[in-house]
């Protein structure tokens, strides 16, 4: 399998989930701004949306969108546990959170990332950047609520979208948004980041921890 990914982008929540695995696979850099591939090539037509993560099989298919991503890889080893059996009610739960994530988390922090390109005039960018971060806030406290009550978002055990809200969280420190008013959010993160495969994957992308 290859991974097209950018360093830090929101495909590392699936190469931390290869990580886990132990799945042999190649690691294959985006410029996300040229649309090009480290050795020229161009990325459009092997993904026409233009983004990461996009996953190729082993038979050539390429499946993109981070949320079905790690859904397929956890379900090649579903011994693992990283989601739960397809067709329970615990798997739609895990659906139910990495909707949640996609929606509110990830692209709350999206628009922080562009907060300067979409507002024409200083004061409407800081109007902007103050009415996001007051959403996001929001969400985190709510996820704040679930993980007071347990160690991992469905419960005891780590899933795919405890990978894929650790990746966005880590985005806090690039666009230098304060989450200390969320101590549990900030000692989850810590406990996340302390995994092997996620250090693994700070390591192979250039990443700071």
């Amino acid at each position: 399998m290859k991974l097209y990914f950018s360093p830090g982008a929101c495909s590392f929540s699936p190469h931390v989930v290869l990580n886990e695995l132990g799945i042999k696979f190649e690691l294959v850099k985006v410029d996300m701004k040229a649309k090009k591939l480290a050795s020229g090539g161009d990325y459009m037509a092997i993904n026409p949306k233009g983004y990461v993560p996009a996953l190729e099989l082993d038979n050539g298919e390429l499946l993109t969108e981070g949320p079905a991503i790690v859904q397929y890889l956890a379900d090649l080893k579903p011994e693992l546990g990283l989601a739960p059996k397809a067709g329970t009610p615990e798997r739609y739960r895990l659906m139910e959170m990495l909707n949640f994530i996609t929606s509110e988390i990830h692209k709350g922090y999206g628009g922080l990332f562009g907060a300067d390109a979409m507002v024409a005039n200083k004061e409407g960018n800081k109007q902007f950047r103050e009415a996001t971060q007051a959403r996001l806030g929001q969400r985190l406290g709510y996820l704040a609520e679930v993980l007071a009550k347990k160690p991992y978002l469905l419960g005891d055990k780590m899933t795919v979208a405890d990978i894929y809200l650790m990746t966005c969280l880590r985005w806090s420190a690039y666009i230098g948004f304060d989450m200390s008013a969320w101590p549990v959010i900030t000692s989850y993160l810590g406990r996340m980041q302390d995994r092997p495969s996620v250090q693994a994957a700070i390591k192979a992308e250039g990443l700071k921890g």
